[in-house]
């Protein structure tokens, strides 16, 4: 290389012994480029081996929490294992008790011990070897891994003790080394090897290297391994050695060396070019490179020649024509997106609109991007993708005449867009024609990104019809929704890049944030109107409710009947057995009501033990046959509730019913309320376990007001307000006369 440096610097000296331009840029080029060259290659060296040591150091000190954890936690186990069995009075008992942790691997072996320190029981099978105990003090050799727990009379009385071991063994090694991810060995008394995971060629250097290594310092080996032991120590009980490999290449400083030498052979050849054809065009490009630096984007540089000079100032003065175009669309494509992020911004913050919120992100996207269309789904109940918002997907369908070509339907793993939610990837490419059709449209390049909210089903809305969740379950699903977000067909021809994939994640992400958002505030709304225990209707939602049912009932000329229930002698239930088995008699309760009533009818648990029913379209006959089977189902079958033994208690239940209906008993939604429960009272003074109709209202008096006949017919003859009839009596004011029959449900 040297030589090489000197036959190009003789080629560039004058007569006179002085250095041409091209033997100065040359040298100059050479004393900058190698100088960093050399120092980056020692400081990546350096910097290599630091990274491994720091990274070792890292996993090291992450499994030795985990090696601590995980004894720790099995500690903790056997401690229970051992109160277990302790807190069993009877001493034939608690040997049952013993063998029962075992067989339900809680422990490997119990031991029991009186005051004198002499086994009085011990399962079957115990490990063998010393027993080291999770509280004692630390120490080598042990055979298994123990927790004691002392056992006490009721005076306080010494009894002995129990306690509960699990082994030490190849297996225990081989758990540890699998959830902390590196190598385990434990070392017995002589500092030898009692298990490991360690490979037999790699077992003396971790040795050797375990020797060196104390407290928390990470050790080398000679095979580029990395060494911690960890414990005995409190907490710790084991003697154990943590080894991880390096990451560090072989052969890194021989390939330093060999890139620095190919470097430095590059560099000299390229000095030597670029000062042969950077001669007389510097100072003007360097003047133009200034007032591009500037801002001025209408700089040129004077082209004077068609060789390298020349060449790479035709391509500068290209390349500023094209970085002011280039500026000029990203200064409009920043605005365009400015606008729709603001719009974004104040969609997602001011509704809850899914619809508007899914089209806002649909247009943005397809605005950022340039694509010529696009669509939002969502995975329904049914594990197909639903086109919720789509833009520009009219004559892209596979067939002439789709069934329904508003509406975009893909199975999850069929096609493009299945793949993605079903496998969670991206995908990007050019559209290639499916073997069976899929339901996608067709185009010419795509690109789909997929997205993943918790807890994605849609919850039942209070302004759903029906029922809450039923089994008292108010939250509704917890199964993840997927949706994927796709583009289609970019501007001008080109394919998408992975620019517009990440670009589309962000999207993507708005889309999730607003499907979970939705998810949430309508969650938040239906608990708060939903009783939490048994899942029905709460009384904030029944005044709601009785308020649209009669304005309903009014607009169409129905009736709407009302069902006040009331569960007789609770409060015997609640002393009796207790409010545990209170609250399972409601639960069930409301569950048997959800089962008489119809999918249009309302359950409400109005507070304690009273419930409201509301039977919309019903009149009294109905709402008879409803209580009748609300009474049947209720009294035929007794409720099972947890006793004190392993048998169920058969609880007894009766329900007495109040009905009103609306209008017939009442005006308005509270007065109608009102006449269930005065028929409630009925009930429950008649004897219980029965229903009450609420009484007709008293009719209001009326009286005739006497009208003057007029003394002359109008000249057309009709009859006109006042006049008298042909018979010559006066017609009476305003009365109230019979409602108009209501329609009655056959149940």
């Amino acid at each position: 290389m040297v030589a090489l440096c000197q036959h190009r610097t003789k080629g560039a000296e004058l007569p006179g012994g002085r250095l041409t331009l091209r033997g100065r840029l040359t040298a100059a080029f050479l004393a900058v480029v190698l100088g960093p060259v050399l120092l980056g290659a020692f400081f990546v060296g350096v910097t290599l081996s630091a990274v491994d040591h720091s990274r070792a150091t890292e996993r090291l000190g992450l499994a030795a929490a985990g090696v601590r954890t995980s004894i720790d936690a099995l500690c903790q186990q056997l401690r229970a294992a051992a109160d277990a069995v302790a807190l069993v009075g009877d001493p034939a008992a608690r040997s049952r008790a013993a063998d029962q942790v075992v067989a339900r691997g809680l422990a490997a072996a119990v031991r029991m011990a009186d005051a004198a320190g002499r086994t009085t029981y011990a399962t079957a099978g115990g490990p063998a070897g010393r027993w080291q105990d999770c509280a004692g003090s630390p120490a080598t050799g042990a055979g298994a891994l123990s927790a004691r727990v002392g056992l006490r009379d009721p005076a306080g009385t010494d009894l002995g003790a129990v306690a509960a071991a699990q082994p030490v063994d190849r297996a225990f090694v081989a758990r540890l080394a699998a959830v902390t991810g590196v190598g385990v060995t434990l070392l017995d008394d002589p500092g030898g090897i009692t298990h490991t995971t360690e490979e037999q060629g790699v077992r003396a250097a971790v040795l050797a290297a375990a020797g060196k290594a104390d407290g928390n310092r990470v050790t080398g080996t000679g095979d580029g391994r990395y060494v911690r032991r960890v414990g005995p120590s409190p907490g710790q009980p084991l003697p154990l050695v943590l080894s991880v490999p390096g990451e560090r290449a072989p052969g890194l400083y021989g390939a330093l060396i060999a890139a620095v030498a190919l470097a430095a052979l590059l560099a000299v050849l390229a000095a030597w070019r670029l000062a042969r054809v950077t001669t007389r065009p510097l100072g003007e490009l360097a003047g133009a490179v200034d007032r591009v630096a500037r801002g001025d984007l209408s700089a040129r540089v004077p082209v004077r020649s068609r060789d390298e000079v020349g060449r790479l100032a035709s391509a500068f003065n290209r390349m500023t024509r094209e970085t002011g175009t280039y500026v000029t669309a990203l200064t409009s494509s920043r605005d365009q997106l400015r606008n729709h992020l603001a719009v974004l911004g104040d969609t997602l913050a001011s509704t809850h609109d899914l619809q508007r919120i899914l089209r806002v992100i649909l247009d943005s996207a397809i605005a950022a991007t340039g694509a010529q269309a696009g669509a939002v789904l969502l995975v329904d109940g049914d594990g197909v993708l639903v086109g919720r918002c789509v833009e520009g997907l009219t004559g892209r369908w596979p067939t002439p005449d789709p069934a329904d070509p508003a509406t975009l339907r893909v199975p999850v793993g069929a096609g493009v867009l299945g793949a993605v939610a079903a496998t969670g990837e991206p995908l990007r490419g050019r559209w290639a024609p499916p073997d069976a059709p899929t339901g996608e449209p067709t185009c010419e390049t795509y690109v789909a990104v997929p997205f993943a909210t918790p807890g994605g089903a849609e919850p039942r809305g209070p302004d759903r019809p029906g029922h809450p969740p039923a089994d008292g379950d108010p939250s509704g699903s917890d199964c993840a929704a997927l949706g994927v977000l796709v583009l289609y067909d970019r501007v001008g021809g080109h394919e998408f890049h992975d620019d517009d994939v990440v670009t589309l994640r962000t999207f993507a992400g708005h889309a999730a944030v607003a499907v979970e958002n939705v998810r949430v505030h309508e969650e938040a709304q239906r608990l708060s109107l939903t009783d939490p225990l048994t899942g029905l209707w709460n009384y904030r939602y029944l005044r709601e409710s009785i308020r649209r049912e009669v304005e309903r009932a009014n607009r169409f000329g129905r009736m709407l009947s009302v069902l006040a229930l009331d569960l007789d002698r609770f409060k015997n239930v609640n002393d009796t057995w207790g409010h545990a088995a209170g609250d399972a008699v409601l639960v069930e309760f409301a569950r048997r009501v959800r089962g008489v009533i119809r999918e249009v009818d309302l359950a409400f648990r109005q507070g304690g033990e009273e419930f409201v029913v509301l039977l919309p379209e019903t009149d009294a006959r109905g709402a008879t046959i409803v209580a009748e089977r609300l009474g049947a189902v209720v009294r035929d079958q007794p409720v099972a509730v947890e006793g004190s033994g392993d048998e169920p208690v058969w609880v007894p239940v009766t329900v007495s019913i109040g009905i009103a209906v609306y209008p017939d008993h009442a005006a308005g939604g509270q007065q109608v309320l009102d006449a269930a429960d005065d028929a409630l009272y009925a009930a429950k003074a008649a004897g219980r376990d029965g229903y009450r109709l609420a009484p007709a209202p008293d009719p209001v008096p009326t009286r005739e007001i006497p009208v003057v006949a007029a003394g002359a017919g109008p000249p057309d003859g009709l009859p006109r307000a006042g006049a008298a009839d042909p018979a010559g009596t006066a017609q009476g004011g305003a009365s109230s006369g019979p409602h108009p029959p209501r329609q009655s449900r056959g149940r």
